[in-house]
């Protein structure tokens, strides 16, 4: 393993940059598919926090895709042969935030790359650093964490429990998986990756019992539950993602305020949390 680690340390240090005009057209289809007011997403108006993630998108070639419809790996990301990869974390500070309508630059930079073994075998994990500019000025920072793993076994079925009421001082949101919504967010961020609109195919394949709902996806409706429970923007999210959720079932969105933070998680039919976040609230001026 440790011949494996020193073949992608080269990596490390690598840079990438992207241009992207922020199309109003794909943040009004991204506003369509939030059920949101097209109006506030024309040009000139902020983006929502966590959308330049329908933006900056490697295009891929057609034939560069494998069977389960990741882009060939390599070039600015390490080509690590574990078949498994999933977003599984971030990092993001929001200085500002960016226009819609107006082109903006993402430079993003490979920080670590880590192999370790797991239960289920060995893993790789890999941490990109983004930085977000705009007419000169850094809108956004973050960091990435993509793991890579090897098949592991079948993924059962959650087992439906009936959620205890929430605690003292928490919000809790239901959300019922909609597969139209799984397809129009793989089609706004250009993922071609199966498990999220292909069940026949993550269900023999990639052994999982139902759609996988994507991780960015959660991500966003956390910190929008976030941004609705306390009516304050975010300077800060954080977000970590501990099993897959899948459409056969409601989940749950839950949110705490505690200070100037907010602890989310969405929580699966099974009461299991999927992933866990922490907003961080903007502090007003004047």
């Amino acid at each position: 393993m440790q011949d494996d680690q020193n073949q992608y340390t080269a990596w490390i240090g690598r840079t990438e940059t992207m241009t992207d005009l922020l199309a109003p057209s794909q943040a009004q289809a991204a506003g369509a598919m939030f059920d949101l007011d097209g109006g506030e997403l024309e040009g000139g108006h902020p983006l929502p926090p966590l959308w330049q993630w329908f933006y900056f998108l490697a295009r891929a070639p057609q034939a560069s895709l494998s069977g389960d419809g990741h882009p060939a790996r390599g070039g600015f990301l390490p080509p690590i042969p574990y078949p498994r990869r999933m977003f599984a974390g971030g990092r993001l500070t929001f200085h500002q935030p960016l226009t819609v309508g107006e082109p903006a630059q993402r430079e993003g930079v490979i920080r670590q790359v880590t192999l370790k073994s797991g239960r289920s075998g060995p893993l790789a994990f890999v941490t990109v650093g983004y930085q977000y500019t705009q007419g000169g000025k850094l809108c956004i920072e973050e960091e990435q964490d993509i793991v890579y793993r090897e098949p592991g076994d079948a993924v059962p079925a959650p087992v439906e429990v009936v959620l205890p009421a929430p605690q003292p001082g928490v919000r809790r949101h239901v959300v019922t998986p909609d597969t139209r919504l799984l397809f129009r967010f793989s089609a706004l961020t250009f993922n071609a990756h199966r498990i999220h609109y292909d069940r026949e195919y993550a269900r023999i394949e990639e052994g999982y019992p139902g759609l996988v709902v994507h991780g960015p996806l959660l991500a966003m409706q956390l910190l929008a539950f976030a941004t609705e429970a306390t009516g304050a923007p975010v300077s800060g999210f954080e977000f970590r993602s501990e099993r897959p959720m899948f459409d056969l079932a409601d989940y749950a969105l839950e949110a705490r305020a505690i200070g100037n933070t907010v602890e989310l998680a969405a929580i699966g039919p099974d009461g299991q949390v999927a992933q866990r976040a922490t907003a961080t609230l903007a502090t007003r001026t004047g």
